[in-house]
């Protein structure tokens, strides 16, 4: 080989050790750029599924809310229709008092119309959620009934309700108003006594 050939293949070599150099920093290059894409990827995906989950809660958040409301106003108008059911209540009762005080045969026309006025009266009152309470021969429950008299007797089991001086009313489980009722009790050894 001349001198000139060693020559050539060393500026070759010169060459080829300067790509090498150019080319490990353009691939250096392009793998910060790479690892910089993909940490800005993973960011986004992460920020992503972040408002994915923050969607998610807000989304439930709405339908809480939603049924909280839903079920409020439920509850507001069955506070408004029982109050207007309590209102009523005593005009119920006045129609009982008027058809029962007038029971001669000269009101006869009068007391049918008075007692079809009565009747749709409290079907309407019915249809609104109200029920009568009947407790008559029933045993007493200080939940539904209030006693205002007790009769010592042992005809009746203790505890039965013997008379209602006012019928209860309850709407949807919650009372309007207790029946007022008298309530059978069995005589004890101390009253015969104090009878005696």
């Amino acid at each position: 080989m001349s001198d000139k050939e060693v020559k050539i293949n060393l500026n070759v070599n010169k060459d080829d050790g300067g790509a090498n150099v150019e080319q490990s920093s353009e691939a250096q290059a392009v793998a910060a750029d790479t690892a910089k894409a993909d940490a800005e990827m993973a960011k986004l995906a992460a920020d992503l599924e972040e408002l994915r989950q923050t969607l998610l809660r807000r989304q439930a958040d709405f339908d809480n809310y939603r049924k909280r409301v839903e079920k409020e106003r439920f509850e507001d108008s069955k506070r408004a229709t029982a109050r207007v059911i309590e209102g009523l209540i005593p005009i119920i009762d006045g129609f009982e008092h008027a058809l029962a005080a007038h029971r001669e045969a000269e009101y006869d026309n009068y007391r049918k119309g008075f007692e079809l006025i009565y009747k749709q009266f409290l079907e309407n009152v019915n249809k609104l959620g109200a029920e009568r309470i009947e407790p008559l021969g029933k045993s007493f429950d200080p939940h539904l009934h209030q006693a205002v008299d007790r009769a010592e007797t042992k005809d009746h089991e203790d505890g039965t309700i013997l008379q209602v001086f006012q019928p209860g009313y309850v709407f949807h489980g919650r009372v309007l108003r207790p029946a007022m009722v008298r309530v059978a009790v069995h005589p004890r050894a101390a009253s015969k006594e104090a009878v005696n």
